[in-house]
């Protein structure tokens, strides 16, 4: 009898580790990136390394080294009803020229050919 019980507490034991590890696994990957809450961000590397700036709302002129020099972006933005939850990257200052690359929400692109080093503006939009 002992060692029934002795079973059935190791089971329940191991199922709930194994149930913890699921939880912690899923947990780490749904925010891989560092990139805040309700925020659109860019590094200067592929694989979100390098320089980052970090945004929660529009931003039209880049500033200093970012400006052109984009490699990498994760849109950790917050959807809803009637929410800009959309990333638009534009290849020249005051959301000019054309879009480069964009987000939906929750979207993390290390490295794009086609958006490497062409950024300069971005703004939140409804949709790609």
């Amino acid at each position: 009898m002992k060692r029934t019980i002795a079973r059935r507490v190791t089971s329940l034991l191991a199922a709930s580790l194994l149930a913890a590890g699921v939880v912690l696994t899923t947990s780490a990957s749904a925010q891989a990136v560092q990139c805040g809450s309700g925020n659109f961000c860019v590094w200067t590397d592929a694989n979100f390394t390098g320089l980052k700036i970090e945004h929660s709302g529009d931003d039209h002129w880049w500033e200093g080294d970012m400006a052109w020099h984009d490699s990498s972006w994760a849109n950790h933005g917050i959807s809803g009803p009637g929410v800009k939850d959309h990333v638009k990257v534009y290849s020249a200052r005051e959301l000019l020229g054309s879009v480069t690359i964009c987000l939906a929400p929750g979207q993390e692109v290390g490295y794009s050919a086609n958006a490497n080093d062409k950024g300069a503006s971005h703004t939140w939009t409804m949709g790609c």
